[in-house]
């Protein structure tokens, strides 16, 4: 039996988008929702509290960081994930897998799992003119040995361990360990880190389905396959016939086609069990995922850009360094329940010039308050049956900054 239960409320006609339910042992979550990444048990700058003031659901925690420092022992000493960061509704955590791509492929690089107008994997000999730096992983048939980037020292992932961690951070809902690669890896690679992930992915599940922690502890299974259609659908095939709790739909892909992989993996993932789009939280990628199929979102992209002086408006992102925001005495936002209400233009700009610690928790819990939001009222507009005319009119406004 699952430890957590899927149900769908109302589908976005002629599309595979849906609103629903996830229940787990921590409460409900409403779908589709925005998961607010906790990498190190917090959301960077705010307390449990203000995030769950502005509507946030789910939290997310990184395995590799948290099992680094304090320790996935000590974690559970103090009650798992949710407990020891004070944080009492449902919670997640990742698998581990985002850093054998961060410090292995990426690591010193300028490479992301989501590329930008390109249609072409790189050539081997071709690359960015950079300070090489050592990959802090080795992958084999077994593993992942990661080298920590705090001290050097060596800790070796199979999918075992990596579950055996997940069970001791104890959240609500954790990932099957798999590999991610950039998108501009040559296709013969894409196709060997696939395998691995699949063979991960039924070890993985094996370690879950004999643990007392399967009771209470939901796992999903994650789909990669990069930007090719044909991996990517094989990958969905394989992953949707094991028996998941729920599937996450991974990296890598271009900015460009991300579309279509979203598109390829839900129309062969079972729509009875929810779905995650791992790291991916734009506006306009809320819309597109959420027409085609996706229930939950996770991205660090809110409390990442806000600590650059960036926020999220109905028309776009602006960026408070600007000049103009200097003597701009007009209030961010007319929305009463939104953290910034109250304050002015010129007054943002002004904790970001002089570098004040306020600035970056106030922006920070708008964009967070403007994401979830959204999401909030994409499930609405799919529950009254308004969806395509909630994107038209988001998006006429969207990007006029």
């Amino acid at each position: 039996m699952s430890a957590i239960s899927f149900t769908i409320g109302a589908k976005i006609p002629g599309a595979l988008g849906r609103a629903g339910t996830i229940m787990t042992p921590h409460g409900p979550i409403e779908t589709p929702a925005f998961v607010a990444v906790g990498t190190k048990g917090t959301v960077k700058s705010l307390t449990p509290e203000q995030v769950r003031s502005i509507g946030v659901q789910v939290v997310l925690g990184n395995t590799y960081h948290l099992y680094l420092e304090p320790g996935n022992s000590i974690v559970s000493a103090l009650g798992g994930l949710g407990r020891f960061m004070n944080w009492d509704g449902p919670t997640m955590t990742d698998s581990g897998g985002f850093q054998v791509f961060s410090l292995g492929a990426a690591y010193g690089h300028r490479l992301s799992k989501v590329v930008k107008g390109e249609t072409e994997p790189l050539l081997p000999e071709v690359h960015i003119e950079r300070e090489e730096l050592p990959k802090l992983v080795t992958i084999d048939q077994d593993g992942v040995m990661f080298r920590s980037h705090l001290d050097g020292s060596a800790h070796y992932f199979t999918p075992e361990r990596a579950m055996e961690i997940q069970h001791e951070l104890g959240a609500d809902m954790m990932f099957a360990f798999d590999e991610c690669i950039s998108p501009s890896e040559p296709r013969q690679y894409q196709r060997e880190a696939l395998d691995r992930t699949h063979r991960w992915a039924r070890r993985s599940l094996a370690c879950h389905e004999k643990s007392p922690a399967s009771e209470r502890q939901a796992l999903f299974g994650i789909v990669q396959g990069g930007r090719d259609e044909g991996l990517r659908r094989e990958s969905a095939k394989i992953i949707g016939d094991m028996a998941f709790d729920g599937f996450g739909i991974g990296g890598s892909f271009s900015a460009d086609d991300m579309e279509g992989a979203v598109k390829w993996s839900n129309e062969l993932l079972p729509s009875e069990r929810p779905r995650h789009l791992l790291g991916i939280g734009e506006p306009k990628d809320l819309f597109m995922g959420v027409e085609h199929g996706v229930d939950l979102f996770d991205c660090v992209m809110p409390t990442r850009i806000a600590r650059t002086g960036m926020i999220y408006t109905d028309a776009g992102k602006i960026n408070l360094f600007n000049a103009k925001f200097r003597e701009n005495l007009e209030r961010i936002t007319d929305d009463e329940h939104d953290p910034l209400y109250p304050y002015t233009y010129a007054y943002l700009a002004h904790l970001f010039r002089t570098k004040e610690i306020l600035g970056i928790v106030l922006a920070s819990m708008h964009n967070l308050y403007f994401i979830a939001g959204l999401v909030e009222k994409i499930r609405a507009a799919i529950l009254a049956g308004t969806f395509p005319a909630l994107r038209e009119s988001f998006f006429k406004h969207y990007g006029n900054v």
